[in-house]
Formats: structure tokens, C-alpha cells, sequence
């Protein structure tokens, strides 16, 4: 979010219920709480909006508090690799904030996204004055960096059902993603426009992991039922 994005303009507040949906806030002692809090930011991106975009300055470290976005980056003929999906309660963007450098990726809404944002500033605040932050940021990169390793793996293997497990299991990755829960709310396109395959293809795939007994599709989204087994597929 910047001064002249439409996002920024709508930023408001967020409630204590939206509060609550943070995970990391929890990690922070009261006065640290209380400045944080004050300065987090919230807004309802639309669908298709950009939250971000590859080249811009960093000025916020982003997190979905509900809906779903996706991170993008455009080659230099114009093509659109999508790198991952981000559902609820996921925080994005710490290797950029740390670095204070340009983002070099897109971030846009899939579905109607309320997103979160704590400014740059007080990001570095938290990180020269928090442990429990520190830790928590530790954890994300450490995650995040298993994430890549995994999905760079399934892309070389280029078997359909295997970029479709691997990619489920990040998604309901507990560390990342705290606010999944039981049930992955997402739909076969949304799916598909993540591991970048046809909406057919990826019907196919979440049919092969049900008959294994991976997944269960539900209606609006579906439960994981082996995570180990999703992530082990090859």
C-alpha cells in the first residue's frame, strides 16, 4: 500500500476481532502490543487487485486476515509465474522488509482479501526491540525457505498430481498459514491458478489425492486428511 493506490486510501483501523486473527502479536509483550497495534493498517483488496507490485518500494510487511492472494513475477517476455498462494492468517514479505529494498514480485487478490499491514518502520522497531518478534520472524524464514526448496523440486519433477499435493501442503502449512484450520477454503480455479495448471488438470489431480485418501474434497474447499502424505509425493 502507497499514497495514490486505491487500497491505501481505503485503509482503516483494524477491530479487536481482526486483531486476534494476527498471530504474531501474540509473540509480543503488552507495550510492544499496544505500539504495534496502533500502527497496523487494514483494507479489502478486490478481486484482481494488486497489494503490491515488483518494483515498488517496500513501505509495508503484508498479512492476509482473510481471503486469498498470490505471489507473482513477470518474466522479461511478459509471461506470469505463479510462486504461491497465501490463505489466512500468512505474513509475506520479511526478507524485503528487512532489506528495505524493492519488491520483486506481485501480490494480487484471488478473492475479496482483507489485508493487514504493519509499516516498514515500525516492522524494524519490533525487530530492535522484541524477542518473541525476532522468533517469530526466525520461524517464517525458516518455513518460507522449506516452501521454495518444495515447490523448485515439484517444478523440475513436472508430474501434475505431485505440483498439486505439494502445493496443498504449503497451503495448510501451520507455521505460515495459522488461520486455514481444518478446512482449506478454496476453489478448483483458485487451486489451479496457483500451481498454474488448467482447472480440468487440477479436478483431475484433487480426484487422484481423494482416492488415496490425502484430501477430502468438501464443498467451498477441501480437508487435508495426511499432510506427511502430501508432502512426501513424487
Amino acid at each position: 500500500m502507497k499514497a495514490g493506490n486505491p487500497l491505501y486510501q481505503r485503509r482503516r483501523a483494524p477491530t479487536p476481532g481482526e486483531l486476534q486473527a494476527i498471530p504474531w502479536l501474540q509473540a509480543l509483550t503488552a507495550d510492544e502490543r499496544e505500539r504495534a497495534a496502533a500502527d497496523i493498517r487494514i483494507a479489502l483488496a478486490e478481486v484482481g487487485e494488486t497489494v503490491c507490485r515488483s518494483g515498488r518500494p517496500v513501505t509495508y510487511w503484508f498479512g492476509v486476515v482473510d481471503g486469498l492472494l498470490k505471489m507473482s513475477i513477470d518474466n522479461a517476455q511478459g509471461q506470469t509465474t505463479t510462486l504461491i498462494g497465501i490463505p489466512p492468517g500468512g505474513w509475506f514479505g520479511e526478507g524485503t522488509a528487512l532489506k528495505r529494498e524493492a519488491y520483486r514480485y506481485n501480490i494480487h487478490a484471488l478473492r475479496k482479501t482483507m489485508v493487514a499491514g504493519l509499516h516498514v518502520d515500525t516492522f524494524h522497531w519490533l525487530l530492535d526491540h522484541s524477542i518473541g518478534f525476532n522468533r517469530f520472524i526466525m520461524n517464517q524464514l525458516n518455513e518460507r525457505l522449506g516452501q521454495f526448496i518444495a515447490a523448485r523440486e515439484s517444478d523440475r519433477l513436472n508430474n501434475p498430481e505431485v505440483r498439486v499435493a505439494r502445493s496443498l501442503a504449503a497451503l495448510c502449512n501451520p507455521v505460515l498459514y495459522p488461520g486455514v484450520g481444518e478446512i482449506l477454503r478454496i476453489t478448483q480455479q483458485e487451486l489451479a491458478y496457483i500451481v498454474g495448471l488448467s482447472r480440468q488438470r487440477a479436478n483431475i489431480a484433487l480426484q487422484l489425492l481423494q482416492a488415496r485418501g490425502l484430501i477430502h474434497v468438501e464443498y467451498g474447499g477441501l480437508r487435508v486428511l495426511n499432510m506427511a502424505g502430501l508432502q512426501s509425493q513424487i
